[in-house]
C-alpha cells in the first residue's frame, strides 16, 4: 500500500472512532480499567497515536499520562512507584505516553541510570505487569517502530518547522547518534518483557498514518465485545423559537478578520 494521503485516512479511521467510543461507553459500563503504553524512538509518532485513540473519547474518562523526569524524592522511590496514581480506576482509559519502559530505553542508552538498575527492572517489570493484570486491568504494550531515515526526515522538520521546534530537545539530538544502541536496548527489552500475560505489539510507524490505523485496529480487536447501545435520552420539542444571546454587561469582541 503507497502513502495514505490525509483523506483516506480519516475515512478509514472513522468508523474505529466510533468502535472506540463504544469501547470507552462499554468501560464505563462494566467497570473495566484499560491502559494502553506507547513506547518507540524519538518522532516515530506516539503522540499522534495517542491522539488517534483517545481525541473522540470524554477528557474525563481517558487520560494521557506523561511524565517529565523524576524529581529528588521519586528518585528514591520505588522505580515504579510513580507510574502506580496514574493506573486506572473503574471505568477509566490511560494512555502513557512513554511509561516505566524509560528505565529500559532512553535511561540505559543516554547513561542516567547504572546496568545494575536496568538489570533489576528487566527482571521485576513482568512481575509488576502480573500484578496489575491478576487484578484486572487490561493492558496493551505497543512499540512504535521507525527507520533511521524516516527519523532523520523528522528531525529535520521539527527543526525548519516554527510550530514544531518545541518538540526537538538535546536528548533528541543526542538519540540521532545512539541508534543501533537503541536497538539492541529494545531487543533486550522485549527479550525480557515480552510475556503470556503481557505481550509486546510492534507497529510500524514509516507511515504514521498507516501506523495509526493498524494500532487502533489492534487494539480494538483484541478488546470484548463492547457493543452496548447508548442510553435513551429523551429529548421533546423546544416549544417556542430559538432564542439569540443578548447581554447587557458585556458584548463579544468584534470577529477576527484577515
Amino acid at each position: 500500500m503507497g502513502k495514505l494521503k490525509r483523506t483516506e485516512y480519516e475515512e478509514l479511521l472513522e468508523p474505529m472512532e466510533e468502535e472506540l467510543v463504544a469501547m470507552a461507553r462499554w468501560a464505563k459500563h462494566s467497570g473495566a480499567r484499560i491502559c494502553v503504553i506507547f513506547e518507540g524512538r524519538d518522532t516515530a509518532g506516539k503522540g499522534g497515536a495517542i491522539r488517534a485513540v483517545g481525541e473522540r473519547l470524554n477528557p474525563r474518562q481517558c487520560n494521557v499520562v506523561a511524565l517529565s523526569k523524576p524529581n529528588e524524592r521519586e528518585m528514591t522511590q520505588w522505580y515504579f512507584q510513580r507510574y502506580v496514581p496514574y493506573l486506572p480506576a473503574a471505568g477509566e482509559i490511560v494512555l502513557f505516553d512513554r511509561s516505566w519502559y524509560n528505565r529500559a530505553g532512553v535511561e540505559k542508552v543516554m547513561g542516567f541510570t547504572s546496568e545494575d538498575k536496568v538489570a533489576r527492572f528487566l527482571e521485576e517489570a513482568p512481575k509488576f505487569e502480573k500484578m496489575l493484570i491478576d487484578d484486572g486491568i487490561l493492558l496493551f504494550k505497543y512499540w512504535l517502530t521507525t527507520d533511521q531515515e524516516k527519523q532523520e526526515e523528522r528531525l529535520t522538520e521539527r527543526l525548519e518547522d516554527p510550530l514544531k521546534r518545541w518538540k526537538l530537545s538535546p536528548i533528541d539530538l543526542a538519540a540521532r547518534e545512539q541508534y543501533d544502541a537503541y536497538t539492541q536496548a529494545r531487543e533486550a527489552m522485549l527479550k525480557a518483557t515480552h510475556t503470556d500475560h503481557a505481550p509486546w505489539t510492534l507497529v510500524d510507524f514509516n507511515d504514521q498514518k498507516q501506523g495509526r490505523l493498524t494500532l487502533v485496529r489492534n487494539l480494538l480487536d483484541r478488546m470484548p465485545d463492547t457493543h452496548i447501545e447508548p442510553p435513551a435520552l429523551a429529548f421533546p420539542e423546544l416549544g417556542h423559537d430559538p432564542i439569540s444571546e443578548s447581554y447587557s454587561v458585556l458584548k463579544p469582541i468584534a470577529d477576527y478578520t484577515p
